[in-house]
């Protein structure tokens, strides 16, 4: 099954209540949280409490991805105000295999996330701890880049190793996603899609994530 999960960075703040229940009603499967700290990414977003209150209006789970350094000190906070998954960047911890750990302890998925630079094969020894893989088709920060190609190929590199190893972890693509390349995306191996800008720039987040659910399904 392949799962939608809009980013709410690109959503109407002024009417977020409204568009996460139009996107779920249009069957999103997961809400996607940009978290960013303006020193790993060069922007800032929001905290755990902006978390908090849209677990409040939200129906399906929280995808929660964390670009931030040092995550390791912020997860269990935003385990509290409601996420679901908590997906942090390989390259922000040295520690990666036991914030995986710690993350599934706090009874919470747990996600790493590479960078466009980084190799998959980085996640050779820690991918049996990881609920979701992200692969980033972005340089992470901001929402509307342009697709990176050589995802394509991250992506099918991380599918063999996830079969390879028999595991059940779901592997996520984020950044310049939409309409013309989500089949491509899928047939890379990718499993669920986030899409910002795709979604909510028209002012019709739910007309826009049926197109896309729509062409998957052809």
């Amino acid at each position: 099954m392949i799962k939608l999960a809009p980013s709410l960075l690109s959503a109407d703040f002024c009417r977020i209540a409204e568009q996460i229940a139009e996107v779920e009603r249009a069957g999103a499967d997961y809400l996607h949280l940009d978290v960013m700290d303006g020193r790993f990414v060069p922007n800032l977003t929001w905290g755990p409490k902006i978390v908090q209150d849209i677990r409040k209006c939200a129906k399906v789970p929280l995808d929660c991805h964390l670009m931030i350094v040092e995550p390791e000190k912020y997860v269990e906070e935003f385990r509290r105000a409601g996420a679901d998954i908590i997906t942090f960047h390989y390259e922000a911890t040295p520690h990666a295999h036991r914030l995986l750990t710690h993350i599934r302890e706090l009874g919470a998925k747990a996600g790493v996330a590479l960078d466009p630079q980084t190799p998959v094969a980085a996640l050779q020894d820690i991918i049996d701890q990881a609920d979701l893989v992200l692969i980033m088709s972005v340089n992470p920060g901001f929402s509307g880049q342009q697709f990176i190609e050589r995802a394509y190929e991250k992506l099918r590199e991380a599918r063999a190793l996830i079969d390879a190893n028999g595991l059940a972890c779901e592997l996520e693509v984020d950044g310049g996603i939409g309409p013309e390349n989500a089949r491509e995306v899928v047939e890379a191996g990718a499993r669920v899609l986030v899409m910002g800008s795709k979604i909510f720039d028209g002012g019709k987040p739910a007309e826009a994530l049926q197109h896309v659910r729509g062409l998957l399904a052809t």
